[in-house]
Parts: structure tokens; sequence; C-alpha cells
């Protein structure tokens, strides 16, 4: 039986390189098939092609094929701000650098390289020898890049490349963090519960509640799932050692609850998953600080049909005027769109991030950063507004 591993879950890699460098020739390569067109003709890729495959021994990756970095088209900036994003969300950066006579390294790709903040590795092609000079090699290396050569073998080269990802593999490839983990004694208990409202998908989980069901089974927990009209009995019939809720209910829940039964909600769990769980939990404190006129962005990591009462579009934006008392305004940036301008904002109030990987998440919690503009989540935002957010924050504090 095939099995679909989410775009979300695989280590992403990105190949960045001028026009005609060589990266969908590389690509095909490392597919073995021809997943990208390939053209002499300069600008053949326009757009960031993605392509999902299994590379040993990495397992399940999606790799992003860029265009040309120096593309001079009309549409050139706006393809290489599509680059800029591939790169955000890479976990591992691929420089395709052509070596041909009479030219230097590229000083602009070698500043990518150096500011990205991601491993890199970098591959020179179109040598017709089995050796690179040294002046094209030092650059890259000074820069922190792993430098290998290609080969039109396509064994030689993969093993090549695969030696040098090994290098510059990013720890949680290594020891992929988890949902539960450390937060639920061995052999314990959980209680998941999930509204069936307007917004539950019919017939089916969202991905959240699916990957901690799985992760408690991978775990050996006793999983039991209930709604939020029957927390009280659940909890009497099987004394759960931890209660989880879409945030959505949060206050329902934590009323219900003993005052000693440690609880949080999935969103929380996908903040400390996914992002940074102390950044995020300070960014919701900003919400006490909110001004009339205040502008905040809703970040949707997905796109979707909004229905009448979406969460980030109608219930967060009625939670927050409800408990500031604010003339508060919202802008929404929805799927990989994420403004370069963040200035104006007082506070961004992103989602869960279960359709981004964790760079991509961690890219955009740098941004908030490095502009001074508190960041939070939609879990994280939603039990600050019903004032239970230390409540559902203690399973991740320190114990005596």
């Amino acid at each position: 039986m095939k099995t679909t591993v989410p775009k979300a879950q695989r280590l992403t890699l990105a190949l960045v390189g001028k026009t005609n460098a060589g990266k969908s020739t590389l690509l095909n390569l490392i597919a073995g098939q021809a997943v990208a067109i390939t053209s002499p003709q300069a600008g053949t890729t326009t757009d960031v092609v993605e392509k999902t495959m299994e590379l040993r021994p990495f397992g399940p990756v999606l790799w992003l094929d860029t265009g040309g970095w120096d593309d001079t088209t009309l549409l050139g900036s706006e393809r290489k701000a599509r680059t800029l994003q591939a790169l955000a969300r890479a976990d591992i950066i691929l420089g395709v650098v052509a070596v041909r006579p009479g030219e230097t390294p590229d000083k602009e790709l070698l500043h990518v390289i150096r500011t990205a903040g991601k491993p890199v590795v970098v591959v020179l092609t179109h040598l017709e020898g089995a050796e690179a000079p040294a002046e094209w090699i030092m650059p890259f290396t000074e820069a922190g890049a792993q430098v290998i050569l290609k080969t039109d073998h396509r064994d030689t080269f993969l093993n090549r490349l695969k030696g040098a990802l090994t290098t510059v593999l990013p720890r949680e490839f290594l020891a992929p963090p988890e949902l539960l983990a450390g937060i639920v004694p061995p052999g314990g208990t959980v209680l998941q519960i999930i509204p069936i409202d307007s917004q539950a998908p019919k017939g089916r989980l969202i991905l959240p509640q699916v990957n901690v069901l799985r992760n408690a089974l991978d775990r050996d927990y006793i999983s039991v799932v209930t709604t939020e009209n029957r927390i009280r009995e659940a909890v009497e019939r099987f004394r759960p050692d931890l209660a989880i809720c879409d945030s959505q209910v949060v206050g329902r829940m934590i009323a219900d609850l003993p005052p000693d039964l440690p609880a949080t909600t999935y969103s929380i769990l996908m903040a400390r998953l996914k992002g940074d769980l102390p950044a995020l939990a300070a960014g919701a404190v900003a919400i006490r600080q909110l001004k009339d006129g205040d502008t905040i962005l809703i970040g949707e990591a997905c796109t979707h049909h909004a229905a009448d009462d979406d969460i980030g579009r109608v219930k967060i934006p009625a939670l927050l005027r409800r408990k500031t008392g604010k003339d508060l305004h919202f802008e929404v940036a929805s799927g990989k769109d994420f403004p370069t301008d963040l200035s104006r904002y007082a506070l961004i109030i992103h989602c869960g991030g279960c359709m981004i990987n964790r760079a991509f998440m961690l890219w955009r919690i740098d941004q908030a950063r490095s502009n001074a503009i508190p960041i939070t989540n939609y879990g994280v935002a939603i039990s600050e507004a019903q004032g239970v957010l230390d409540r559902v924050l203690q399973p991740f504090l320190p114990h005596p």
C-alpha cells in the first residue's frame, strides 16, 4: 500500500543558482527521470518546481527547483522573490554553480549563502576535468558551504551528494522531535477533546489531531477521544495523564478538568514542534498592550475557503476586540505568502503551521523578531484571551 508523507514533514532542499547553471538537469539526474524541463534557452524554469521523492537514507524529501537567480526579464524581480521564499522554506540549500572559463563565482549568490542561515551544499557543474579550480572552491567553503563536483554518472554523484547532505543534516532530522515527548509518563493515557462543529472536516480529523493520535500509538500510550460535551465523564472513567483540546474549546476544557490534571491544546503542541514556544508565548502577552487603531496580521499557512465562523478571520478578531475593548484592524496573509514589510503591524497571530515545515515557520518567527514585532499563534493567543495561558503552558515547564 502506497503511503503519502505530507510536504510539511519532508526534508526540504532548495536548488538555487544562475540561469543555465544546470539546476533542473541536476534535479532530473537525482530523480532518475525528467521531472523538470531543461533547455539551453535561459529562463526555462520560470517558477518554483516542487518534486517529492524518496532519497535513501534520508527518507521522504521535497525538492524546490527555483528560477535563475540572475533572471533579467520583466518578471525577474518577482521570480527572485519566489526564490527567496523557497530558501526560507528549505532545510538545506543546494547552490548550483556553473564553472565557466573567464568567469568568477557569483558574489550575489555568495551573499545569499552567507545570509540564509541554512546549511548549504554547493554543486559545481560544467567541469570537463576531475578537479575544480581552487579560486572557485575557496569562496564557497569560506562561506560555510560543503562543495562537491557534479558527474553525469548518477551513482557516483548521488554518493557524493548524500555524503555532503549527511554532513550538514539538521539535528531534527537525525532525531525527529515528537509532539508528546516529555509530557506524558511511560504507559500513560492521553485524552483528546475534539469539537465537531461547522469547521470540522466531514468524516475526518485535522492533521494535528491525527499526528497526536499517531504519536500516542507510537509511544504505546492509551488514547481516549471525546467531544467537549463529555470531558468530565471521560476524566472520571479513564483518569488521563494529559488532556489536549482544540483551542476553540480551551475555556470549556479548563473549567471541566480537575485543577491538577495537565492540559494543553493542539496549537500549543504545534508551536513547540514547529516553532519557538517561548517566543510565541511571549508574543501573546502583547495582546494586553494593544491600542485603538492597531493592525494585526493573521498568518495562515494554508489556503482555504473561509467559513462564516472561520477561526482566523472571524473568531479570533471578535475574541480580541471583546477582550481588549479596542478598535482593532486585521489583515490576512495565506498560503506561502508572507509580507516583506511587517512594520505596520502591532502583532502577528499565526496558525499552528501544520501545512508548512519547521524551517519556514522559524523563518517567519525570525522575520517578526528582526522587525521587533511580537508574534504568537492561534492557540496561544486564544488561551491568553481566555485567561488560561499559564494553565495550558504548565506541562512544558520544568518540574522540581
